[in-house]
């Protein structure tokens, strides 16, 4: 332990006293090992930590799943089935999301809400901090209203009063009963502040095994089962139902993951790429810091000989050097995980919203033992190959004053300094052609046609619950008349309202040609369904490609009539024109017969996800929907805006005053810009690509660097050599071309082997590129040709140098 301290007192020294390249190569660890401890905070809150529930690993989330809709929701009666007939679960729960207007004392105000069945809270092991859960009697329908809040709520609204269990809420127009106040940190998805017994609220709607109304299931398995077998038993329900009820349930079956899969599956892939992109980083960053090590081992020539000489074998040289390496690695890491606990404040705004809610970033225990353990290997790693070449001295030409074999530090120390800038190249390119790749897929992404115009445009979420006192003809003549005192304020050009509206929020139905045989159950087509009202088109700015939209001639005792969009009649009327055809709803659905009367250009959703499939698109009109599908639809009502002026934000205060004077009660939410809304939908990519493209830049600027350090510090070594070929005729030009062509010859074959990896290894990225090929031509151009560029400054600055050497000064050390 004495000898180790000795080891580390005299490194602290050395470094000490070569102060210029200790800084530099702190520097480069310091970029290294921060960026690495900062991404690696990301990944260890998303990906390694468990979730805050009791046993997080027996926990599933099960949804239906068929070839035409994958991984749908739940049909409630076939959750009930399920979870009558399974074996394999302790405990099975349902939930789905919903929204309650809370009213009566204070301003009225949206909350986010959840309906689930009596077990969610014993599924997730939560007990409330006040009061208590549901109890199968409360999930019965038309029984007693009750709920639990958040604590949260309790603290905001009714200021953490503790009398709160027994007391009355008014949402959506109707009495609530509070029995219990969840945790402090519960969270299970996005916040959600109230929590209502799922079966109270199951209409007729709902009870329908054809309907999927947005529920999933939560489950916790018994000790001893897998996934696995929990998959197969699930599985072997679903196609006992599918016998049992084949008009809805036929080509349905069940699907199970793990519920840490479930929170991670979207945004895995990325953290996974970021987290070898920084190490990439780090790669090159240990490059140059071992070639700077090696320049400094071959001054150290004759200090290390005469340790050997008075009798240090070789590995207690090794030891010593390696020693000095392991600790600049730790001074580099130390100021790196200053600059982390920076850029992790910075990373944690920029993926606000982007991470499951589950993640806290921050540094803990995991994240400070990771950066040790990094900084450590980084100083074996940078430290070892400079420590072999330095312990292999020559005792003779060492000794020897003015030796210079030593000082030029031999051919093997070359080619290793060779073999680093090879290496630091290829990294590069690596990290430069698969930033390039997500660069241009986020551009493509970004401009792609949306089918509708954002700019300008005003949306807001609406809900309205048909119930009592409140009719499914008095919710819509709340909209038409907020539509018509919006359409009046200054600036505004047009005004709708939809359920459903791109980027934000859309459904789907089952359809099929009236006149043509009907497909089986389970293969009928499947299509987005808008319902809007008249103005729809104007206020979207979508085009009208034939025939018309919606009007006064379609109301609600017209023939019933529909509009469908081109990727409707590419699927379902290939080579004919939709218009004049007719449509009639699933069986199941029970929804009659419309003529197709108009055909609009497609809308992109591709905010809802990147790899969805173009899906066809099917519009119904508001005043043609039968009475029965109203509740539902009339709960989540989108209402639009177009101005003429860009700060289309600036109607918001407006929009809630109109809405105020018809109904108090009646809160607005998710008020936000289209512009707001689709930059939301694309800013995971955006996140991704930022930080890609700042690592690229970094791997970049210490490739330059790296090969600057080789090439200038091989024409100090070599002004011998050089003074030599100039005495004898060479010319500056000559002298210029051997430097220079030595540095590129290393970065050719740094970017042949880089091209080859980058073929290989891009392949990982095919599944996160909008609109790009994984090898696309133009970027595996560009990028060697900005690399080699990059190469060319790096080398021509000492190149330059190299030309003025003195011939006669550079000889008369000999």
């Amino acid at each position: 332990m004495g000898t180790l301290w000795k080891d580390v007192r005299f490194a602290a020294r050395m470094l000490w006293k070569n102060r210029a390249v200790t800084a530099v190569a702190v520097i480069a660890l310091a970029l290294g090992v921060g960026a690495n401890t900062a991404v690696f905070s990301v990944v260890n809150a998303v990906l390694l930590k468990p979730l805050p529930y009791k046993d997080p690993g027996r926990l599933v989330r099960m949804s239906e799943d068929s070839e035409r809709m994958p991984l749908m929701s739940v049909s409630y009666p076939n959750f009930l089935d399920w979870r009558a007939q399974q074996t394999v679960f302790e405990r099975m729960a349902a939930m789905q999301p919903a929204s309650y207007n809370l009213s009566g004392e204070g301003e009225a105000e949206r909350l986010q809400g959840r309906n689930v069945s009596p077990e969610f809270f014993s599924v997730l092991g939560v007990e409330p901090a006040l009061g208590r859960t549901f109890t199968e009697e409360e999930n019965a329908p038309g029984r007693g209203r009750v709920a639990i809040i958040s604590h949260g709520l309790w603290q905001r609204r009714f200021g953490g009063d503790r009398n709160i269990i027994g007391r009355a809420l008014t949402l959506n127009g109707e009495p609530y009963t509070v029995v219990g106040v969840t945790p402090p940190n519960f969270l299970y998805g996005v916040p959600t502040e109230v929590f209502v017994p799922i079966g109270s609220v199951a209409d007729k709607m709902m009870l329908m095994r054809g309907n999927h109304p947005g529920i999933y299931v939560l489950a916790r398995m018994k000790p001893g089962v897998t996934v696995e077998g929990a998959r197969e038993e699930i599985k072997t329900i679903a196609a006992r139902l599918a016998a049992q009820y084949p008009d809805s349930n036929t080509g349905n079956t069940a699907a199970l993951q793990p519920l840490s899969d479930f929170f991670v599956s979207d945004i895995r892939p990325s953290l996974l790429i970021l987290l070898a992109s920084v190490g990439l980083v780090l790669l090159i960053a240990c490059a140059n810091v071992a070639n700077l090590l090696l320049a400094r081992a071959a001054t150290r020539g004759r200090e290390i000989a005469i340790r050997t000489a008075l009798g240090a074998s070789r590995l207690r040289v090794m030891r010593q050097l390696l020693t000095e390496s392991v600790l600049l690695a730790l001074v580099g890491g130390g100021v790196g995980l200053l600059l982390a606990m920076w850029s992790i404040d910075l990373l944690r705004s920029m993926a606000s919203g982007n991470l499951p809610p589950t993640a806290v970033i921050g540094l803990d225990a995991n994240v400070l033992l990771f950066t040790l353990g990094v900084s450590i290997l980084t100083g074996l790693v940078f430290g070892l190959a400079p420590a072999i070449q330095a312990s292999r001295t020559d005792l003779n030409s060492s000794l020897k004053e003015g030796g210079r074999s030593q000082a030029g530090g031999g051919i093997a120390r070359q080619r290793v300094r060779s073999a680093l800038v090879v290496s630091e190249v290829a990294l590069s390119l690596l990290l430069l052609v698969g930033a390039g790749l997500l660069v241009k897929s986020f551009m493509r992404l970004r401009d792609a046609p949306l089918g509708f115009e954002p700019r300008g445009l005003l949306t807001m979420h609406v809900s309205r619950t048909v119930g009592k006192g409140e009719s499914p003809a008095r919710s819509l003549a709340y909209f038409d008349e907020l539509s018509a005192r919006v359409a009046s304020l200054p600036g505004v050009k047009a005004v709708t309202y939809a359920a459903g509206m791109p980027q934000l929020s859309a459904s789907e139905t089952a359809v099929a040609v009236e006149g043509r045989p009907q497909p089986p159950p389970g293969k009928m087509p499947q299509t987005v369904l808008f319902i809007t009202s008249p103005g729809y088109l104007d206020a979207m700015g979508i085009r009208l490609v034939r025939g018309r939209f919606f009007d006064e001639r379609d109301a609600a005792g017209a023939p019933r009539v529909a509009v469908v969009d081109e990727a409707f009649a590419r699927a379902l009327f290939p080579g004919e024109d939709p218009v004049g055809q007719h449509l009639m709803g699933s069986a199941a659905m029970n929804i009659p017969p419309a003529e197709i009367v108009g055909l609009v250009e497609h809308v992109n959703n591709y905010g809802l996800n990147v790899t969805e499939p173009v899906q066809p698109q099917l519009y119904y009109s508001f005043k043609q929907t039968p009475e029965q599908f109203l509740p539902g639809v009339l709960s989540g009502v989108y209402v639009a805006a177009r101005t003429s002026s860009i700060d289309s934000a600036s109607l918001a205060p407006l929009v809630r005053r109109e809405s105020q004077a018809i109904d108090p009660a009646q809160p607005l939410y998710q008020v936000s810009t289209m512009e707001e809304v689709i930059a939301q939908s694309i800013a995971t990519q955006k996140l991704s690509t930022t930080l890609l493209g700042f690592f690229a830049a970094v791997a970049l600027a210490l490739a330059g660097v790296g090969i600057y350090g080789v090439m200038s510090y091989a024409v100090t070594q070599r002004r011998h050599e050089i003074g030599v070929r100039m005495a004898l005729g060479a010319q500056p030009r000559d002298v210029m071309r051997m430097v220079v062509g030595q540095g590129m010859l290393l970065t050719v074959i740094g970017l042949g082997l880089g091209l080859v990896g980058a073929l290989a290894l891009t392949r990982v990225l095919a599944s996160l590129l909008f609109g790009v090929s994984a090898t696309d031509p133009f970027i595996f151009a560009t990028v060697p040709f900005a690399l080699a560029a990059v190469a060319l400054v790096a080398n021509l600055v000492p190149a330059r140098r190299a030309m003025r050497v003195d011939p006669m000064v550079a000889l008369r050390y000999e």
